[in-house]
């Protein structure tokens, strides 16, 4: 009853922030940057210079909760939540924008890796599954926050939906109240809080999950990024229409969504490595085949295939870490994981627009896809291996 009590409470907050947090991206960032006079690559440093803070920071503050403990964290993180919005009125320039958002990255950085670790130490045997549960709510908020934030934008200044979002933020104090300390966790004692750093992240380091699950998705965050950025353009060049752009976006990150508690209980049930290979091929597979899209149905239909394997990835990754990493260092791990999927998220609009440069559109879809399908390929090779090193050690016990 406790546990259900505290994942009921640590998804409800996280909601509440996350969605009030997204009010405040797309469209608004932007526009209130380009009203103040931010243009070109600096309006862009502004609107993703929060991403790069949580890549920095996650690490740490997950090292941090392990010591401290998560609820504190969480605290902290609905603090900047809640808290910082309200500034943004004091903000006159493009130089201040971007200090603040440094600023408000901190909650993001905060929020990551705690509320993962917090729901890993919760789920015991069904682990992906609530993992999934956790994320479909969390997705929710970025479906939600845009939509909020473009309606209120209407009626609204800039500077009047920052305060909106601050109070909207300070509502998860409520839920957050009510968490308790999910487990007793080891604690490595007679530490500094440098050396058991240095101790978690040589575990993180030391721990094959890690790096799997975080290579993975940082992988397939470059694929996925730089298809939000060069899809809509390549579309464009073709004649497609901007609304079919905008409900094949729509129609991924909703399957993503609705279908990631499904793709979290098949992780549980079938392994997880099986699960994110298996959804990296459906990625793959998928981006070559829209250069080749020919009309609504074909579009929608990849659509599905892409958020498939997005459902099937990401609950996996996070509990094979949760499963395999010392119980004293599950905020380190996650840490670690946030870190190299924010790296993707960055490098994938990048990495996209120098293949793009280099080739062509239709080539950096294919490349993109061909490099999925090796990381798949790889993985599945992984598993193959630990299992014959099964089989040996057993008959050489026989």
């Amino acid at each position: 009853m406790k546990q259900r009590r505290n994942l009921i409470s640590i998804t409800a907050a996280d909601f509440i922030v996350r969605s009030a947090y997204q009010i405040g991206k797309t469209p608004l960032l932007p526009i209130f940057a380009a009203a103040l006079g931010a243009t070109g690559a600096f309006l862009g440093f502004i609107v993703s210079v929060s991403t790069l803070t949580g890549m920095v920071l996650k690490p740490v503050i997950g090292v941090l909760s392990d010591r401290w403990g998560r609820r504190w964290w969480l605290v902290v993180g609905t603090s900047f939540f809640a808290g910082i919005p309200f500034l943004y009125r004091f903000v006159t320039t493009p130089d201040g924008l971007f200090g603040i958002r440094i600023i408000h990255g901190l909650a993001t950085a905060i929020y990551g890796p705690v509320t993962l670790a917090f729901v890993a130490e919760q789920t015991g045997s069904r682990r992906a599954e609530k993992l999934g549960w956790f994320s479909m709510a969390r997705h929710a908020g970025y479906v939600l926050g845009p939509a909020v934030g473009g309606w209120l934008l209407l009626s609204m200044t800039p500077v009047t939906v920052f305060t909106i979002i601050g109070l909207l933020s300070c509502l998860a104090f409520v839920p957050i109240l009510f968490l308790n300390e999910p487990v007793s966790r080891p604690k490595i004692v007679q530490l500094s809080i440098c050396e058991q750093m240095r101790h978690a992240l040589r575990t993180g380091v030391s721990t094959p999950a890690i790096w799997l699950s975080g290579c993975l998705e940082s992988t397939l965050f470059v694929a996925l990024y730089a298809a939000k950025a060069f899809l809509p353009v390549y579309a464009l060049s073709l004649g497609v229409s901007v609304a079919l752009i905008g409900t094949f976006f729509a129609v991924q990150e909703g399957t993503h969504m609705l279908v990631k508690p499904l793709g979290g209980r098949l992780g549980d049930r079938f392994g997880y490595v099986g699960s994110i290979y298996t959804g990296m091929i459906f990625v793959g597979i998928a981006l070559p085949l829209l250069t080749r899209a020919q009309g609504a149905l074909s579009m929608v239909m990849l659509a599905v295939l892409i958020g498939l394997g997005q459902a099937l990835v990401f609950p996996s990754t996070v509990a094979l870490v949760s499963a395999q990493i010392s119980s004293a260092h599950t905020g380190s791990g996650m840490g670690l994981i946030g870190m190299l999927k924010n790296a993707g998220k960055v490098a994938g609009p990048i990495l996209g627009g120098v293949l793009i440069h280099l080739f062509d559109f239709a080539q950096t879809f294919h490349l993109m896809g061909g490099l999925l399908l090796l990381g798949a390929g790889l993985v599945w090779y992984w598993e193959q291996r630990g299992r014959n090193h099964v089989e040996t050690d057993v008959s050489v016990q026989e």
